[in-house]
Parts: structure tokens; sequence; C-alpha cells
């Protein structure tokens, strides 16, 4: 499913005209400035009862290594997004 296939099936399942349910994906998801963009980028967690939670993760800084060359590089620490599917999401893909 893309994002047009989203708007769709949300528009169909809220009675909301294509082009709101477009602007509430926009802002809800957004990489620039969405909601959960926003939380992220602050740190917080966003927790969906029964749907899931998004949060950002620190990963530490590390050595690896150059595929080409094989040269040791040094990994600067970052924060990822990371998902973790609720019970009430896991449950019903069974």
């Amino acid at each position: 499913m893309n994002k047009s296939d989203l708007v769709d099936a949300l528009a169909d399942a809220t009675g909301m005209t294509k082009a709101d349910a477009s602007r509430a994906i926009d802002a809800l998801f957004s990489p620039d400035g969405g909601v959960v963009a926003k939380a992220l980028k602050a740190r917080k967690r966003v927790q969906i009862t029964g749907f899931g939670t998004f949060e950002s993760k620190h990963r530490k800084a590390r050595q690896g290594r150059n595929p080409r060359t094989g040269e040791t590089i040094q990994i600067a620490a970052t924060y990822t997004p990371a998902f973790r599917a609720g019970k009430g999401l896991k449950d019903s893909i069974q």
C-alpha cells in the first residue's frame, strides 16, 4: 500500500474528501513537519495504544570498515527512528 492507496482508504473509512485525507496523512507522517517526526526529533516517544510505538533510538559511535578499501573508519553516534508493533496490531495480523 502506498500513500495514495492510504489516502483513498482513509477517505473511504471516514467519509473525508481525498484532499482532506491527504492533508491529515501529511500532518501526521510528513518527514519534515509531521507530528510523529517532530516528536522523534524532540526525543519523545509516540505511543498509540494497540497499534505501536514510534521512538528515537540512540546508536553509539563505533568502528566500521570501508568495504572498498578495507580501511577502518569511525562511525559517529546517531539517532535512528524505530517502531515496535503493539499487541493489538500483532494479534490482528494472525
